[in-house]
């Protein structure tokens, strides 16, 4: 049985290089010729091939070994709001997949490195089950995918996949104790740059640990609001871009790293924000800071990190005789 499958998010370039090589190719998918039909490219998947067989036994078989941890997982998403982005992640790693489909090749078994990422997991799940620690058996998940890509596509298939494998970390929530140790000095960090900021405007703002007083106001600056959860979901979403961007190295890893003050200074602001507003309306302040303010935070740092772009595009020039940039997830 074979059908035909659609590359349409393919641009001109790769194209054209997938005309010029228009010859049978062993790739993951099987045994499959490209070939142009009005003007796009399609894909012949032989799904009598026993490579593709043996593939998707072997995802069926770890989707159902790590179905306990997979629920796990959602239950999380769907329940804590600092991780919400979860669900997001598999979907943006799939995507990934998809761009560099015309590198699934399938190569020699590398048995070494294989069974090597194979056994790192079964260890990390010893651990999670000897420890009752969720956090292991979670992350156990990337080097049994790993290890599955390299026994049966080798090292050719897993240069390929591992942009995407990686990137599925940022699905797994952060262990308690960790949230915990970086939560608290958070926590001070926030309250100390509010309370700067407000005493800047003019406002008779005093801190004692983390509460900001404000003529006979109190503002708490709980655990929730110590910008974790912005700093763990603008993280993935800059990693995520840097992916994708046709940018120098160096400007990635600035776009990455930028993540973590741009959500603690978009908290600061938007605890100094609610400090102003209680001093005019308390109600709306309230309402603000507890319901409303995560949907502004996004937006805030979305802006942040294009007007870093746009400097970064006046720092970093690129040297036209190297040729175009190639995005990360392409090559």
């Amino acid at each position: 049985m074979k059908t035909w499958v659609d590359c349409f998010g393919q641009s001109h370039y790769h194209r054209a290089e997938l005309v010029a090589r228009d010859e049978p190719r062993e790739s993951i998918l099987g045994y499959w010729r490209v070939s142009m039909a009005k003007d796009r490219d399609w894909i012949k998947i032989d799904f009598s091939d026993r490579s593709l067989w043996t593939w998707i036994i072997a995802i069926l078989a770890l989707v159902w070994s790590f179905w306990p941890t997979l629920q796990g997982l959602a239950h999380k998403w769907a329940t804590d709001p600092g991780y919400s982005h979860g669900i997001l992640v598999p979907l943006f790693a799939g995507y990934l997949l998809w761009l560099r489909r015309n590198q699934w090749q399938i190569g020699r078994p590398a048995w070494g490195w294989g069974l090597a990422f194979v056994t790192l997991g079964i260890v990390a799940r010893l651990l999670g089950g000897a420890l009752i620690f969720f956090w292991f058996d979670a992350v156990a998940l990337l080097p049994w995918l790993a290890g599955i890509v390299l026994l049966l596509g080798g090292k050719s298939a897993a240069r390929a996949a591992w942009p995407a494998i990686a990137f599925l970390f940022f699905m797994i929530p952060l262990p308690y104790k960790l949230e915990t140790a970086l939560g608290s000095p958070l926590q001070i960090l926030a309250s100390r740059g509010s309370t700067f900021l407000l005493q800047v405007m003019g406002q008779p703002a005093i801190r004692e640990g983390n509460t900001i007083m404000i003529h006979d106001i109190k503002l708490g600056v709980v655990e929730a609001c110590s910008g974790l959860r912005m700093l763990v979901t603008f993280f993935t979403f800059s990693t995520g871009m840097a992916l994708l961007i046709h940018k120098p190295l160096l400007e990635r890893f600035c776009i990455v790293m930028s993540a973590v003050p741009i959500a603690l200074i978009t908290n600061i602001l938007r605890i100094t924000a609610t400090g102003v507003m209680y001093q005019t309306n308390p109600e709306f302040a309230q309402r603000f800071f507890h319901d409303w303010a995560g949907w502004f935070m996004m937006p805030v740092c979305l802006a942040m990190l294009g007007a870093e772009l746009w400097v970064l595009n006046r720092l970093i020039l690129e040297d036209p005789s190297t040729g175009p940039r190639r995005n990360l997830a392409l090559t």
